[in-house]
């Protein structure tokens, strides 16, 4: 789950990490009330979206005036904001954080995430902030330090911090603000259960203190039902409806752009069913992971929502059969098609705990249900109807 960054700075505020002041407006009378609670003579203007790339699309902006804070707010706010993170389609901007402005003598990047090579926490550091990390990595990779916190002490070691500060090109003198620093956001995410915190740019301000300027987090979904004050900052405006409808019935649903609608069991069963799709010509329109023990009504409501989507032209269902049974998959598919009266395309390729059954089902419905043996054999078929249909 992603976070707003006014959002992300306060919750490094709780852990002593030093951010700048500012505050998050959703209309100009909010903005009325608040601007006089920072000093200036400098004030930034940022879009508020879970998108990164904000300012080269023109949502982030640097005023020396409370005049020019007012209209660039009004200009920013309803905007429909492209970044390369939005694609094309862009996001509204609904809330926009104001904060003071700073000094920069440098700027760096810094960020926690979750290494699962290693099975550990990854800490990321560069003295290139400002910029898109993977560019970095690409042409200039030694100036990237990657450390990997020692999982049973989740702890930065001395040697650790010596690294950061050397690829960034510190002195002594930054070493114990820095440690400090660098300690407390690992705090933030191994109490928070986050699997990113990034921390871009972290700046170093002409008075020699250390401050971060912006901030994204994401959190694991899996640990929020622990987390009710983190839950509680979730923002279902920035996040596709269909996702959100699909989480409230415990599917695993995630919109991309093609036209061939998945439901699978099983997250690599998922993944190797939307390549196969691409092998042959078409590309998904979703990754759809019903589990591994989904009941006839978790099947139909998969349908609706793969349904609801436009852009599909036809649908592959891939099952194997373990806990979940082949006859109650079918049956649900029985039912959807009925009740939607279903006029695309639909191959369905089951294997696994009461396959005859289910396949009998399916072929006693009357309905125009394309069977399948194999992955395969579903994969082509589904492309050549689509293509067909085309």
């Amino acid at each position: 789950m992603n976070i707003h960054e006014h959002q992300a700075k306060e919750l490094l505020k709780q852990f002593n990490v030093p951010v700048l002041n500012g505050f998050v407006a959703y209309n100009q009378n909010e903005l009325d009330k608040q601007i006089d609670t920072l000093k200036g003579p400098i004030w930034v203007v940022k879009a508020q979206i879970h998108a990164g790339g904000r300012g080269k699309g023109g949502g982030v902006k640097v005023v020396n005036s409370k005049e020019n804070v007012y209209e660039t707010f009004n200009n920013m706010m309803g905007m429909n904001l492209v970044t390369k993170q939005t694609g094309p389609e862009g996001k509204e901007v609904k809330r926009i954080y104001i904060e003071d402005g700073c000094m920069i003598k440098e700027e760096f990047y810094i960020s926690y995430l979750i290494d699962r090579k290693t099975k550990s926490i990854c800490l990321i550091a560069s003295s290139e902030g400002g910029m898109d990390i993977e560019e970095v990595a690409e042409k200039t990779p030694l100036k990237i330090a990657k450390i990997f916190i020692d999982p049973v002490t989740n702890k930065l070691s001395k040697d650790d911090v010596s690294k950061v500060s050397d690829i960034l090109s510190l002195g002594e003198t930054q070493f114990d603000q820095l440690n400090e620093i660098l300690s407390n956001i690992l705090k933030l995410f191994i109490e928070k259960d986050a699997s990113l915190i990034e921390i871009n740019p972290f700046v170093l301000t002409e008075d020699n203190q250390f401050l971060c300027l912006d901030a994204k987090m994401n959190f694991d979904s899996n640990a929020l039902f622990r987390h009710e004050e983190i839950l509680s900052l979730r923002d279902l405006s920035e996040e596709e409806p269909l996702e959100i409808e699909a989480s409230k019935h415990g599917l695993n649903y995630i919109k991309l752009d093609g036209t061939i609608g998945c439901m699978v069991n099983g997250a690599g069963l998922a993944m190797a069913t939307m390549d196969i799709i691409k092998l042959y010509g078409e590309k998904p329109a979703n990754f759809l992971d019903v589990g591994g023990g989904a009941t006839k009504e978790q099947v139909m409501n998969a349908f609706k929502i793969i349904l609801s989507d436009e852009s599909v032209k036809g649908i592959l269902v891939n099952i194997f059969g373990g806990i979940m049974r082949c006859e109650i998959i079918a049956q649900g598919i029985i039912d959807t098609a009925n009740e939607l009266n279903l006029s695309i395309p639909l191959v369905v390729r089951l294997e696994g705990t009461n396959v005859e059954l289910g396949k009998k089902y399916l072929d006693e419905s009357g309905l125009n249900i394309i069977s399948a043996n194999d992955l395969d054999e579903a994969a082509k078929k589904i492309v050549s109807a689509v293509s067909k249909g085309n």
